[in-house]
């Protein structure tokens, strides 16, 4: 048997588990989390997802970007995902959730009640390369007008939510 995830409802309400991929192929709405990691100095990490992953391999992302195992909390998986791809654990923060639906390639769906967490990390990731292609520290003004400029380097539910994690952290800088 495969991987599980948790289906949900639209109010992220258990509705029982699939496997990860009949759910990628079938587009059902499952529950997931987006890790977004900034150091002192208010820079993004970001990774590019390593090529072999099953969906948008080559593309750069958040920090770590997830499904909690049944009977998992979200914030228990957010934290074994970030050790697990990146290499370090840190502090984290719920600032939100959204949902969202997009085709991917190989004829797969993202359909997802997305926690998005955010931490505070000051030092230099050791990232699994088979999760992992590369990482970067950049700014966030540097990085919303590459996003614009270039949105296929980019992940899909990342270029969908960037402005809004964006919008967090300077609503909680102020």
């Amino acid at each position: 048997m495969g991987d599980q995830v948790i289906l949900v409802d639209g109010d992220d309400r258990e509705t029982g588990v699939g496997d990860k991929m009949a759910v990628h192929r079938e587009g059902a709405l499952h529950r997931a989390f987006s890790v977004f990691v900034f150091d002192s100095q208010g820079l993004m990490l970001l990774q590019r997802r390593a090529e072999a992953k099953y969906h948008s391999g080559g593309l750069w992302s958040n920090a770590c970007c997830s499904h909690p195992r049944p009977g998992e909390s979200t914030l228990a998986a957010a934290h074994r995902r970030l050790q697990e791809e990146m290499g370090f654990d840190c502090p984290l923060e719920e600032a939100f959730s959204f949902t969202y639906r997009v085709r991917l390639d190989n004829d797969l769906f993202e359909h997802e009640f997305d926690h998005v967490l955010v931490g505070t990390f000051d030092g230099e990731p050791v990232p699994n390369s088979e999760e992992v292609a590369g990482w970067r520290w950049v700014d966030v003004e540097e990085l919303e007008r590459d996003v614009r400029e270039n949105p296929k380097r980019y992940t899909h539910w990342f270029r969908i939510v960037l402005s809004r994690v964006v919008d967090w952290l300077r609503a909680e800088r102020a």
